[in-house]
């Protein structure tokens, strides 16, 4: 289905792929891949963009940017504290994820009135709840080809529109909010050809899935650009397409452009926007740091199985080998859960030989899709999805499909079959809807399964799992009585409706002050949001105790900060920090605060030694050194993971840390460039070990003498001490690449400091 070039590839007139040997560089008139690079348009959307002169280190400024509830609140504060006077740039704000939240009170309510009047007060657009996930709106309003849009979900990926957007946490829209740069090195793009047609029944999330199966692991294409090509492309509907594009997330891949072509003209016309259209595509010659190829007509079915989106099967191969397989996830996800108090089971899902779920969910900026949601409704018609135990909910992705649904009667046909329909709601990808019972498995038409996004709480002895599938084999297994059913064992056909976009929806609802903010009026704060408490700066030395241990091969931004019912408590840095890492290691919290007593002692002019009396035992140590100068030495915590950071592009999951006394990181790699800048700009180090043995375990101390020298001076290797068993023990670390305004913010403290600072 699915293969990989081992070498960069040249791509001629769209469509010949050219090996890069030597051989063929003496074909191509000695043509080098440098020259040829400029040929994608990757390259030309981001030439467009960059302010600097060199295309090598990339300064960029979008076109227009997005949040939802989870996360403008903290945006807006942030850029508050730093100075923020207008929204230079169209800012939607949209209200996805907190809308159906049942914690908190008023918090939600009170958070979207804060976004409203942040809107009218700096010109910005509000999205109402339930009128649109994030995703669906900026697709259907504000997508153009050649655009480029920054968005603070992970998800935010309109590539098939043409338009190359990057998912990044807040204090990289903050940047863009004060007329300040997103800097980058440029990206390497990698070529995702695809060719054939897929079988009617094979949707968009089963290439999505053979896709990121065979490269998540391997990271063919971290923090690189996916452009899509070939002519498999014409045989997809916008649709089709899109939901291909908003999984690319889950590649770890930077952003992604996709091809254009009539059916792209076709959807602009559609929405009203006929002058977002121009065709794209790569030039004549174009080179590609790798290649992707996928052969549409082999794709099957597919299933991603608790807990990663990588963890990929053919349904056909699932059930040809179902205990073999379902032990084997149960043995490596009870390793990933690291609960012993749960019984992480899924054998016990095996009925007369087959699988059956509890469970099935189409929702979101991936499954809500007008194509999806009508091809479902086909399946089920005049069925039933049965009064047993199976349960199944749709959220179309925005009002107007939902609008569209109804008016062509899909809306009736799942209701008649026994689907509950709801609102546009983010929900069901993170933990907050349709949460089943402990011990089930959801089948979902969503982003993401890592574990406790179905809404369990392993900490409190609840799990629930969720295995991704395309809309249409959840519909399948739905009339098949919960039973895991591939679409292609169906005969069904599609009716295909043409789908009317109705503009008047957003006209009589959503608020458009862009260019227009009124800055004399008021922010409305509800009692929950909170400014972000004061932070320092780097001190000269650095004395770190280690609060967490993780050696998953990967951890999530979720076991970082969890989603779900905490989601209310985003607009409150210190209530939000006590849920951090609270179901990967509920100790975490308390350990870290005990240090930070240690820091606000020394802030006060006292020795952090008398509140912290453990510490003297390491200083001890340290100080055969360096001299210990208690009120120049920060102390502060720091957390261990092999991988850290796959998945959302909150914030949270960084700043919760530094809101805990965190200065650092220690990893041997990050999972994604969004969770490192967001250390970087809440003022962490995202130090680098090497992989192997640790000369340090959970608790000890750790010396960082000359840290701040060090980050000036753009030393290569930092040399640090452990406290380690009663004995000193030096070794190296790393801080990777940083560019001159990511050192100084590091310095400063945090983006805050530094803006505040530099005004």
């Amino acid at each position: 289905m699915v293969t990989l070039s081992k070498t960069g590839v040249y791509l001629m007139n769209g469509r010949e792929v050219v090996a890069d040997t030597e051989e063929n560089r003496a074909r191509l008139a000695g043509l080098q891949p440098e020259q040829a690079r400029q040929g994608t348009m990757a390259y030309r959307i981001l030439e467009a963009h960059n302010t600097s002169s060199n295309m090598d280190k990339l300064k960029i400024k979008f076109d227009a940017m997005t949040s939802h509830d989870i996360t403008y609140v903290g945006i807006v504060q942030t850029a508050r504290a730093s100075g923020l006077e207008k929204f230079p740039i169209p800012y939607v704000l949209t209200n996805c994820h907190n809308s159906l939240c049942a914690v908190g009170g008023t918090i939600n309510e009170d958070d979207h009135m804060f976004g409203l009047s942040a809107a009218k007060k700096y010109g910005g657009i509000y999205v109402p709840a339930h009128q649109a996930v994030i995703h669906s709106y900026m697709r259907e309003m504000m997508s153009a080809c050649g655009r480029m849009i920054l968005g603070s979900d992970s998800h935010t990926r309109y590539g098939a529109l043409g338009t190359m957007a990057v998912g990044e946490g807040g204090p990289e829209l903050v940047k863009q909010l004060l007329g300040k740069t997103y800097d980058i090195n440029r990206p390497e793009v990698i070529a995702v050809y695809l060719t054939g047609k897929p079988d009617p029944r094979v949707g968009p999330q089963d290439v999505a899935l053979a896709i990121i199966g065979e490269v998540f692991k391997n990271g063919y294409v971290k923090n690189k650009v996916m452009e899509f090509v070939g002519d498999g492309i014409a045989n997809l509907n916008v649709d089709y397409r899109c939901g291909i594009d908003v999984m690319t997330t889950e590649t770890t891949c930077l952003s992604s452009i996709w091809a254009t072509d009539s059916a792209v003209q076709d959807y602009f016309e559609i929405h009203g926007r006929p002058d977002a259209y121009r065709e794209m595509r790569p030039a004549d010659v174009a080179y590609y740091d790798g290649l992707i190829t996928v052969d549409l007509s082999t794709v099957e079915p597919m299933i991603a199985m608790p807990f990663h989106p990588s963890n990929t099967y053919t349904i056909r191969e699932l059930n040809a080998n179902l205990g073999d397989i379902l032990r084997e996830v149960e043995r490596v996800g009870a390793q990933q859960l690291d609960a012993p108090n749960i019984d992480f089971k899924l054998t016990d899902k095996i009925v007369d030989g087959r699988l059956k779920v509890d469970q099935g969910i189409i929702a979101g900026c991936a499954g809500g899709t007008f194509d999806n949601l009508c091809d479902a409704a086909d399946i089920l018609s005049g069925r039933s999805i049965g009064s047993d135990e199976f349960a199944m909910s749709v959220y179309p992705g925005s009002q107007p499909i939902y609008l569209e649904l109804v008016r062509n009667g899909s809306i009736a046909k799942f209701m008649e079959a026994g689907a509950a329909v709801k609102t546009a709601f983010c929900g069901p990808c993170f933990g907050a809807g349709d949460v089943p019972a402990n011990g089930a498995l959801s089948i979902r038409h969503t982003t993401r399964n890592f574990p406790s996004r179905e809404g369990s709480k392993p900490g409190n002895n609840q799990i629930a799992s969720v295995a991704l599938m395309d809309a249409r084999s959840i519909a399948a297994t739905a009339v098949n009585g919960g039973f895991l059913t591939p679409a292609t064992d169906l005969d069904v056909s599609f009716g295909k409706p043409a789908y009317h976009f109705d503009r008047a929806i957003y006209q009589n609802r959503v608020h458009d002050s862009y260019a227009h903010g009124n800055p004399m009026l008021d922010l409305k704060f509800g009692p929950n949001i909170a400014d972000w408490p004061a932070m320092s700066a780097l001190t000269d030395d650095l004395i770190l105790k280690v609060v967490s241990e993780i050696h998953d091969p990967v951890t999530t931004t979720d076991e970082l900060i969890p989603s779900g019912e905490t989601s209310s408590y985003r607009s409150n840095p210190l209530k939000l920090a006590e849920f951090a890492l609270s179901r990967k290691d509920p100790a975490y919290v308390g350990r870290a605060k005990e240090v930070q007593k240690a820091e606000h002692a020394r802030l006060a002019g006292q020795d952090p030694k008398a509140t912290l009396p453990e510490l003297a035992e390491a200083v001890a140590l340290f100080e055969t050194v360096k001299p210990v100068d208690a009120l120049r030495t920060g102390v502060g915590s720091v957390i261990f993971a092999v991988k850290p950071g796959d998945g959302s592009a909150r914030e949270q999951a960084a700043s919760c840390q530094k809101v805990l006394g965190g200065w650092a990181n220690i990893a041997n790699e990050y999972a994604t460039k969004r969770y490192r800048s967001n250390l970087i700009n809440w003022g962490m180090l995202p130090l680098l070990i090497e992989e192997g043995a640790l000369p340090f375990q959970n608790l000890d101390y750790i010396f960082l003498p000359g840290i701040r020298r060090a980050v000036e001076e753009k030393a290569d290797t930092i040399t640090a001490y452990a406290a380690h068993g009663g004995e000193l023990v030096p070794f190296p670390l790393t801080l990777g690449q940083l560019t001159d305004d990511e050192r100084r913010i590091i310095l400063a403290g945090c983006l805050i400091n530094f803006y505040r600072d530099n005004k």
